[in-house]
Formats: structure tokens, C-alpha cells, sequence
């Protein structure tokens, strides 16, 4: 049998729901966020035309390359988070850890394999290399 939600007392004497403290910031209670469905599709489709500009893909193969792109990118934040803690323990200097454009580096050199972390690293590198012009010519 489920418990009831713990009460208490408010300012005014009704009775309240406890929370969890959390502040919803934008949203309006009761709803739930909107999901992203399609978070690469976009980008994966851009790729495709780039590289085979004939070719389509399905809803279901677009579906499989969005969940390859969150579940790698999920990965790569994870061994990138558990780097930027070792780094911390090992060098003490700081109390927050922060990721470091060489803790994602290194995440991908040790989950993605040989010559594809070469070619990840290099795009990645070239990537920063440009936001960093951008920025600095704004």
C-alpha cells in the first residue's frame, strides 16, 4: 500500500503538499518539458547531402543515427566528467572541477577507437580553433 504524501501546516493554517524544494524556472506546474526528439536530425541530415547528396534515410535509420549521436556524446561528458574529478584529486590546486577542452580530448581518445579518434580530435580541435576566431573577432 502506497504511503500518503507527507503535509504541513501552512502560514494562513491549510494544509500543504511538501515539495522538494525545486524552483521550476519558466515552465508552468503540472506541465512537463517538451522532449527532444529529433536533437541531431538536422545535423546528421546536413552531413548526408554533404557526403551523398542522393541518398535519403528513413524515419527509423534517422531515429537509430540520433540515438548513436546522444548515447556517444552522453559518454564522452561522462569520461570527460570522471577526468576533470581525477585531475582535480590529483592536483588539489582548486575546489570545483571544470571540463577542460583537454578532458573531452582525452574522453575521446579512450572511447572512440584508433584512426576515428584521430579524425574526431582533429574536427574537434578545428572546431574550437574557429569559435575561438569568431569570438575574438566580435
Amino acid at each position: 500500500m502506497a504511503r500518503p504524501k507527507a503535509t504541513k501546516k501552512g502560514p494562513n493554517g491549510d494544509t500543504e503538499k511538501r515539495t522538494s524544494g525545486r524552483v521550476n524556472k519558466g515552465r508552468i506546474a503540472g506541465k512537463k518539458n517538451k522532449s527532444r526528439k529529433g536533437a541531431f536530425a538536422l545535423y546528421i541530415h546536413r552531413v548526408l547531402k554533404q557526403v551523398h547528396p542522393e541518398m535519403r534515410v528513413s524515419k527509423e535509420g534517422m531515429s537509430a543515427m540520433n540515438s548513436f549521436a546522444v548515447d556517444l556524446f552522453k559518454r564522452i561528458a561522462a569520461e570527460s566528467g570522471r577526468l576533470a574529478q581525477h585531475n582535480l584529486k590529483a592536483h588539489r590546486k582548486q575546489k570545483n572541477s571544470v571540463i577542460s577542452s583537454r578532458d573531452v580530448q582525452t574522453a575521446t581518445r579512450l572511447i572512440l577507437p584508433g584512426e576515428l579518434a584521430k579524425h574526431a580530435v582533429s574536427e574537434g580541435t578545428k572546431a574550437v580553433t574557429k569559435y575561438l576566431a569568431a569570438k575574438q573577432n566580435k
